[in-house]
């Protein structure tokens, strides 16, 4: 389990769908795929996925749960 991964089990369900929300229209996938790519083993710090302010949104909560 990466750190992505963790981080997605920690916050909401709410707050999970936003963000992989988010990644899969930039990258014109469906969520489930966003899922998966964020938490496989080569995969990129979740903030290189996010633009704009979701990237900060996102920011915030890993520093509110201790993932920064």
């Amino acid at each position: 389990m990466n750190k992505n991964q963790m981080f997605l089990e920690t916050i909401s369900s709410i707050e999970r769908d936003i963000i992989l929300g988010s990644i899969a229209r930039h990258y014109n996938i469906s969520r489930y795929e966003a899922f998966d790519e964020v938490v496989d083993d080569k995969a990129e710090d979740l903030l290189e996925y996010l633009t704009g302010s979701y990237r900060k949104v996102a920011f915030i909560l890993m520093k509110r749960y201790g993932y920064t």
